[in-house]
């Protein structure tokens, strides 16, 4: 699976990330790619995290490696989304992208690709696992009462539709 993270959005997100960020916006960026670099080691999936480089930074896209995590920079002019609607429409392979922003969160999911919200998967690093919320395919818990009748759910009404299931299956593998 590749992971595609926005850089920024989860570093606000994160409490973590956040008191880094306070020092300075490089240590920011520090403290969130140690944190990737430490999760990609322990869970094997491909990273790739993209920051904001179009206010003050360079005229062409930068890329970097750091203990495995693909670093990108965005372009002078260019906004990180760009740089990762770019990659969700070249990319065939697994994709999970780790954004709060709405408009990139829907951009993935018209491609069949899952979006994580960053204060999630910000929770998953600070944990430092990476297992399933122990939700079923129905996004319930196993042998969940209903509310109304206080029996067991059953049949194929309360299951969630095939590609929200794959998204599911996605999300359980971080």
């Amino acid at each position: 699976m590749h992971i595609i993270v926005d850089g920024y959005n989860l570093i606000r997100q994160s409490d973590t990330f956040r008191q880094a960020e306070r020092k300075s916006l490089e240590e920011g960026r520090n403290a969130l790619i140690r944190s990737l670099i430490v999760y990609r080691r322990s869970r094997g999936h491909r990273i790739t995290v993209v920051f904001d480089g179009w206010v003050g930074g360079s005229p062409k896209e930068e890329r970097d490696l750091a203990g495995g995590v693909e670093i990108i920079y965005s372009r002078l002019g260019e906004k990180a989304d760009e740089v990762i609607k770019r990659l969700l429409e070249k990319g065939s392979e697994e994709i999970l992208v780790v954004t709060s922003d709405r408009e990139i969160a829907v951009f993935a999911a018209r491609r069949g690709k899952t979006a994580v919200a960053s204060a999630e998967f910000a929770a998953l690093l600070e944990r430092g696992e990476g297992g399933s919320s122990g939700a079923d395919d129905r996004g319930v818990g196993n042998g969940e009462d209903d509310d109304r009748t206080g029996l067991k759910r059953k049949g194929p009404a309360r299951r969630l539709s095939k590609q929200k299931r794959a998204a599911l299956a996605r999300i359980r593998k971080l």
